[in-house]
């Protein structure tokens, strides 16, 4: 048994970096963000659950905690482990939720930058979107980064975004104000843009990574508009590949102009430490997916902060020139 966290390996805030974890299903190499990792376990017998999805094997209790356990090589259908008695758990922690991943072998651990990865062009192994959040190459290996929480809500939708929540918000009117939303899986940015709408937000800018975002920024500026008729507001998502949450919220935070743009990490890896992260970097919020009520309500309070500002800005100005 070993705790991600006894790796020693810290990533710095901002760097555009990536720590996966690397393992094999049937011989195929695959990835997860070392930040989802709670620990690697030897597999153990598990529990059988009667009714449940066909790919969870069932729970088991490591300690106090019961864990559910995904069967990954049966998700991606690819054959069965010939030698189960060296299988793994990866116990991953993400959206506030633990789940223990079966997988054939560990391989390791190493650092990649983002800009190494490159978004799936055609859908692999099944569903909708494909369950590949990205494509790393890496020292001449091809290193498939699961998008483990599309298979998670796959598996159980509830764990996923609910426009029931949005409910408890009472009754809204339409806002024109341009939200810029930065996501790279297309499940999840268009339940964030459809929950945005139904939320009055009718004024959506979708971008798939932390790069096109910069690029669609650098646009702004250079138009020589103010900035905030094309974006008041930034909702961000840390992993993405070409340029990650983190470096992207480190460009318009250290920017004379964007600086002032409000910003909020909108992210599963939303922790403790993470939050740590964020905060040195300016993340004017953050937040755990799938919160998308509470992302709604930081949007409110971030734009009407800025109306505030800006009003007092405006009222300073009128007040030196009367003078």
């Amino acid at each position: 048994m070993q705790s991600a966290n006894q790796t020693n390996i810290l990533l710095e805030s901002g760097t555009n970096e990536l720590e996966i974890m690397e393992f094999t299903i049937e011989n195929e190499l695959f990835g997860i963000n070392v930040a989802k990792v709670k620990e690697i376990m030897m597999a153990s017998p598990v529990k059988p659950m009667q009714k449940s999805h066909p790919v969870i094997e069932g729970i088991y209790k490591p300690r106090d905690q019961v864990i559910t356990v995904i069967d990954l090589a049966k998700y991606l259908n690819l054959a069965p482990s010939t030698h189960p008695e060296k299988d793994i758990f990866i116990i991953t922690s993400f959206n506030r939720l633990d789940f223990a991943f079966h997988v054939h072998t560990v391989v390791g651990i190493d650092r990649i930058s983002w800009t190494m990865m490159q978004k799936p062009d055609q859908i692999i192994y099944g569903g909708g979107e494909g369950v590949a959040t990205a494509i790393a190459e890496y020292q001449n290996r091809l290193i498939t980064i699961l998008d483990v929480e599309k298979i998670v809500t796959e598996i159980s939708p509830p764990t996923g975004i609910q426009y029931s929540d949005l409910e408890r918000l009472g009754d809204r009117g339409r806002n024109d104000k341009p939200i810029l939303v930065v996501e790279d899986s297309m499940m999840l940015s268009k339940m964030i843009v459809e929950s945005l709408h139904r939320a009055g937000y009718v004024n959506t800018i979708k971008v798939n990574n932390g790069k096109e975002a910069w690029d669609y920024l650098e646009e702004v500026k250079s138009s020589g508009d103010e900035i905030e008729r094309h974006v008041a507001c930034i909702v961000s998502d840390i992993e993405m590949p070409q340029m990650d949450g983190h470096r992207f919220t480190k460009l318009v935070k250290d920017d004379p102009l964007l600086k002032a743009l409000p910003l909020i990490l909108f992210s599963s890896l939303i922790n403790d430490e993470m939050k740590k992260k964020g905060q040195l970097l300016g993340a004017d919020e953050q937040i755990s997916k799938p919160e998308i009520a509470n992302l709604v309500s930081l949007i409110d309070q971030l734009t009407a902060d800025k109306d505030t500002e800006t009003k007092k800005d405006t009222e300073t100005k009128e007040e030196a020139l009367a003078r």
